[in-house]
């Protein structure tokens, strides 16, 4: 396998940020030549220069998506952080009160573990409503993913068991050991393709924002910028969840923080 330069490294640092906001760190580098060396492979080139010549061409203009997709890096699991989805469902028993169906949106939403976990709490706290679930990504290989709502059985660990009974298929023969989420739930939840670090298309508002483990990826100047993009989108008295281990100290004063990684725009 060739092997990427420290010059070619900070070129494809460059262009990760500029298409997508990430800031890839120094210790990325093993990461960045082992994933795209199968495209290296693919157009037999020599270099990583020669294949961000490529992407820089435009003759193969399909190939910038792919190499994002590899760049991209895409954690996730059923019901990842209970509190959010306790929070989730008390929110969604008080708009059931009201006869209100709500909006939310996985604004990284990965193969769609995240926004099928949100769906199972809105088709059993809301039954009847017209409720919606939206999953945005800027990789498109993991939303073809997560259009088919097919997983390993062993990434269902954490699927509630009356869940799991009520609204995911077990395979049998070839397909043992996977499950596939019922096709009424599949239905309800709409996916597509959004970059975050660019100006957003017309989503309309929505009652919670679930954007967790992403900000870790982007630099300051980006994270204010997409916290603003995605405020824009959630209604006063929204939630914008984040992730555990991140922060809006610094980022935006245009919402208020009510408990660790969960944010209330007044």
């Amino acid at each position: 396998m060739t092997e990427i330069q420290e010059h070619e490294f900070a070129k494809f640092q460059g262009f990760i940020f500029d298409q997508a906001g990430i800031t890839l760190s120094d210790a990325k580098k093993s990461l960045v030549s082992g994933r795209l060396a199968k495209r290296l492979a693919h157009y037999r080139l020599s270099s990583y220069s020669d294949y961000l010549k490529l992407l820089q061409g435009g003759s193969e203009p399909g190939e910038v998506q792919i190499a994002i997709d590899l760049l991209t890096t895409n954690e996730t699991y059923f019901f990842r952080e209970p509190k959010h989805f306790e929070l989730l469902l008390k929110i969604a028993r008080q708009a059931t009160q009201e006869n209100r169906g709500l909006r939310v949106w996985s604004a990284a939403s990965s193969t769609g573990e995240e926004p099928y976990s949100i769906a199972m709490v809105l088709a059993d706290a809301q039954a009847g409503l017209p409720w919606t679930v939206l999953g945005t990504d800027v990789s498109s290989r993991v939303l073809r993913h997560a259009r088919i709502g097919h997983y390993q059985m062993e990434r269902a660990s954490n699927i509630p068991a009356d869940f799991l009974k009520k609204y995911c298929l077990r395979g049998i023969g070839v397909e043992a050991g996977t499950i596939l989420l019922q096709r009424e739930l599949r239905e309800r939840v709409q996916f597509s393709q959004v970059n975050l670090n660019k100006p957003l298309p017309a989503l309309g508002q929505f009652d919670i924002i679930f954007l967790r483990n992403v900000l870790i990826y982007f630099s300051n100047d980006t994270k204010r910028q997409v916290v603003q993009r995605l405020l824009g989108h959630l209604r006063s008295g929204g939630h914008l969840l984040i992730g555990h281990s991140e922060s809006l100290n610094d980022i935006t004063s245009a919402v208020r923080a009510v408990a660790p990684s969960i944010y209330l725009k007044p």
